[in-house]
Formats: structure tokens, sequence, C-alpha cells
């Protein structure tokens, strides 16, 4: 009779394998893909295959081989989808970037090789996701020194008319980008605490018990910080992303829809405050109902990139072909209206299932976890990703009113990539935790050799 090794070690190393080897697969497709739109990017815009092709080719196959060894090394057991599935949207956005702005796309290069540094002292460090909670006070801290900096006379710095950014030096960073994960973090460890307290009912107000009202003080705690964001640093985007951040975890803590509800009221609520204090906003609000009023105007954005996606139609003009380059701040705001024009309706599709794989990926990662914190951790990290790309392409396609946030891992900008980075080293680092313990569980209760 042959016997099966069914040691915790041994089946872990198995399934480590099976998984390294899909995720191999995911990053060398995506790495040929890439490379394939960068040479058809310049014989789009100059029928001749770039000089730099080799070159380009080693350093996008460089990062993924470090980042994929990274996670061989520290992190075996993690869900292979994640890294193959960013490994495309930076590629993709890399190539978009460069196609548009050769100085910004050397630039975002430095800020991939950054964030790829970034996410391997991520894994390195952070040797379980729980030991995070431990440190949630100085998490958030830290959240609100970054997220008062840009209001520090002499080093904030006013860009299209947000107070969003902080120069010192000879660097500049959006110290917003950072605080999305140290409040994921300190709401996830607050939440773990105070979810039994924050569920049970205490009052009755007509057929809904309800929690003491000591209980609503984080709720309202979180409007003031995201509305602080909104009317100090004039910043709707990111207020709108801290305070769903907040719901989303707590609906999930608690399982009570009467938060949510609760959440939404008042965000209406500071938003027609907002709205009435605030010229810039009803500005936003003016172009969102009818920019083509104001075309040649705070609209002029907006209409043209309806434009240019319009022409792309289903498979779009051909990369390096279109003429994105007329919408102000492309590489930033409006690079989803860039891949429409040039890739078509299959570009930006292959832009929001990418994005809806790394929710997925998240989200079963917080499915999987039987750790509390790790669970809400998770679940308030995918909300983000998920949540800022509803905002940026509800923005464009007119969804939402328009903001100046990025679209995660594609759109230009440093602090964005290297933040996006770091969460996913987290979520990688979660979702191996919750398949090595699922692992062990599993063992456990086919110890008799039964079943493996």
């Amino acid at each position: 009779m042959t016997t099966v090794d069914t040691s915790a070690e041994t089946v872990g190393q198995r399934l480590g394998r099976d998984r390294r080897r899909t995720e191999l697969g995911l990053i060398a497709f995506a790495a040929v893909l890439i490379a394939a739109l960068y040479a058809l990017a310049s014989l789009g815009f100059s029928a001749d295959l770039p000089a730099n092709l080799v070159p380009f080719v080693a350093f996008v196959v460089g990062l993924t081989v470090v980042l994929h060894l990274s996670i061989r090394r520290l992190a075996p057991l993690a869900d292979p989808v994640l890294l193959g599935t960013v490994t495309m949207l930076t590629g993709l956005g890399y190539v978009m970037v460069l196609r548009l702005n050769e100085e910004l796309a050397a630039q975002q290069a430095t800020w991939c090789a950054v964030g790829t540094v970034a996410f391997v002292g991520t894994l390195y460090f952070v040797k379980r996701a729980r030991d995070l909670q431990r440190y949630r006070y100085i998490f958030a801290v830290t959240g609100l020194v970054l997220l008062v900096m840009p209001m520090v006379p002499g080093i904030g710095t006013t860009i299209n008319g947000a107070r969003l950014w902080v120069r010192i030096g000879p660097v500049s960073f959006q110290p917003g980008e950072f605080v999305k994960i140290t409040l994921a973090i300190f709401v996830a460890s607050y939440l773990v605490e105070k979810r039994e307290l924050m569920s049970m009912g205490t009052r009755r107000l007509g057929p809904v018990l309800l929690p003491d009202l000591k209980h609503f003080g984080p709720v309202v705690l979180m409007w003031g910080v995201s509305f602080a964001t909104l009317f100090v640093q004039r910043d709707l985007g990111s207020s709108a992303l801290f305070f769903a951040l907040f719901v989303s975890m707590l609906w999930v803590a608690t399982g009570r829809a009467l938060y949510p509800s609760l959440a939404g009221f008042l965000f209406v609520g500071g938003v027609l405050i907002a709205w009435r204090q605030f010229e810039y906003l009803r500005n936003r609000v003016d172009v969102w109902i009818d920019p083509w009023s104001v075309a040649q105007g705070g609209g002029f954005q907006l209409v043209q990139a309806w434009y240019d996606m319009g022409s792309g139609g289903l498979t779009g003009q051909g990369i390096g072909r279109g003429t994105p380059t007329r919408i102000p701040f492309v590489e930033t705001d409006f690079i989803f209206a860039a891949i429409g024009e040039e890739l078509g309706l299959f570009g930006t599709t292959l832009i929001l299932v990418a994005m809806l794989l790394l929710v997925g990926a998240g989200l079963r990662a917080a499915i999987r976890s039987r750790n509390p914190f790790e669970k809400l951790l998770a679940t308030g990290l995918v909300t983000v990703l998920g949540v800022q790309t509803f905002i940026i392409t509800g923005g464009i396609t007119r969804l939402l009113p328009l903001t100046g946030i990025t679209l995660p891992f594609v759109s230009y900008g440093g602090s964005s990539l290297v933040t996006n980075f770091i969460l996913i080293a987290i979520l990688v680092r979660i979702s191996h935790d919750a398949e090595e313990e699922a692992l062990r569980r599993d063992l456990r209760v086919s110890s008799d050799g039964s079943t493996v």
C-alpha cells in the first residue's frame, strides 16, 4: 500500500509550487502583452519598432521576477491572481504614460522600481498581518499627521485648486495616498475590539433596535475626518473614499444595515453643505450636469474625453494612433479615456475586469481568513481599490461628478503607485496566512488519512 504524506508542510509546499507556477504563467502572459503594446505604440506613432525594446522588456521582466521570487520565498501560498493582475495593470499604465509623455514615463519607471522595493520590504517586515493590530495608535497618529501635512505652510502645495501635495526639497508627494492604508489598519483594529458592542441593540426606536448612542461616535468622527478633507483640502474624491472605506468595514464588522444608512445620510448632508459653501464644488456639479454649456471652459476635459472615447469604438484606433494628448492632465485624471480611444471598449473592459479580479482575490482572502482583524483589513483594502476605480471611471463616464483621483496602478503618480504596491503586499500576506491556517485546519480534520 502506498502511503500519502499529509503533513501540513509537505502539502503546503506542493500547493505553494502549484500557485507560484500559475502566477509565473500569468506574469509571463502579462509581460508578452505589455511588450507587444509597447512595440505597437511605437509603430503607430512613428512606423518603427522602438530601439530600446529589449531593455524595456528586460526592465519589465526584471521587476516582475523580483516580485515573484519575493512571494515564492515569503508568502508561497498567496493567491496567484494578485501579482499577475497587478503586473498587467502596471505595465499597461506605463505603456500609456510613455506614449503620452516620455518625461513622465521616466519618472513612472523610477516609481515602479520604488514600488517593487516597497512591496518586498512590506512582505519581509510584516511576517503576519495580524501583528499590525498592535500598532494601531501609531498608525492612527501617522495617518493624522499625513492628512494635515499639506496644510503646513512652507511644505504644503496647492495644485489645480486642491491642497493635496507636500514638497520637501526636490521631492513632492501626496500624503493622503498613504492615509488609506494607515486608516484601514486603525479602523480594522478598532472595530475588532468594539464590533460586539456596536452590534447589540439596547434602545428601541419603533421596530428598530438601536445600539447605545455613544457607539455612533466613530461614525460621526469619520464623517468629520472625511469632510475636513473636503472642506480644507478641497478633495471630494479622497473624502468619499475615506468614508466608503470606514462604512464598508463597519458593515462587515457589525452586519447591521443601520450604519451604512446613517452614514449615507450624513454623507449626503455634508455634500449639500459643502455645495452651498464652496463655489468650486458647485462648478464641479454644474459641469457634471451639463458639460456642453461650458465646453470651452470648465467642461473641456470631460467633453474632449467623451469625443475621444467615442472615436475609439469597439476595438480602438490603435495604440499610438489616437490624439488623447488634447485632454489636459490625461496621464493622471483621464488615462482611462486615453485607453478608451486607442484600445476601445475592449481596452476599458480589460481594465475593469482586471480590477474586479483584484477585488475578488482580496475578498476571497478575507473570506478564507479566520482572524477578524485580517478579515476586516482585507475588506477595507479591496474597498479602497474598488471605490477608487469606481470614482474615477464614474467621473469620466459622467456617472458621478469628476474628481482628481487616480486610477490604481494605471495613472501616472508616484505616491499612488507606491501606496498601491504596499496595499497589494498586505493582501498577499493576508492571503498566504489565510491559506496556511485553512490548510492546517483541513489536515487536522483529516488526520485519520481518509482525505487530504
